[in-house]
């Protein structure tokens, strides 16, 4: 087997622990937190219960070809940590871990450090991964980053976003 890729991207979030990590822990979420040219839709009935074994079908558009996806929640430890894997979709092999952790910035702010670690196998080789993937996940991962800042700063207090 190919050797996996992994995409590790890191923000710290200035608001309490449990509240960011309500927010990943909904799925709902996903839709408002990814590219809209993806057209990202969750098919699988809401409210979807967090858990291991927790089943969630998407769908999307990339480069306008329809990609079908089903993640497995294989670990869930609120609210430190849980984890969705690929069980079909475009990729030979997809890990996506989400690790919080309640520290301060540089300036002592206290918050929530998010970290995404991402363990994949493209399909279509080194060539595609350098000149397609790799650069489409990055651009996904900076998208995602600015508007969980601003959905989760925006949002009233006791509201998770």
């Amino acid at each position: 087997m190919v050797k996996p890729y992994e995409l590790e991207v890191s923000m710290f979030v200035p608001l309490p622990i449990e509240r960011v990590f309500a927010f990943f822990a909904d799925a709902s979420n996903l839709e408002a937190i990814t590219p809209q040219a993806l057209r990202f839709q969750i098919l699988t009935p809401r409210p979807i219960e967090m858990q291991p074994g927790a089943m969630i079908d998407y769908k999307l558009r990339l480069h306008g070809v329809p990609i079908r996806w089903r993640s497995e929640i294989t670990a869930y430890q609120p609210p430190v940590m849980f984890v969705d894997e690929q069980r079909t979709g475009p990729y030979k092999l997809w890990r996506h871990e989400h690790r919080f952790e309640s520290t301060t910035d540089a300036g002592g702010t206290p918050g929530t450090q998010v970290r995404d670690t991402v363990t994949y196998v493209p399909r279509g080789g080194r060539l595609i991964h350098r000149l397609f993937v790799r650069p489409e996940l990055e651009k996904i991962f900076r998208h995602r980053q600015a508007r969980i800042l601003e959905l989760l700063l925006n949002a009233p207090p006791g509201e998770v976003a």
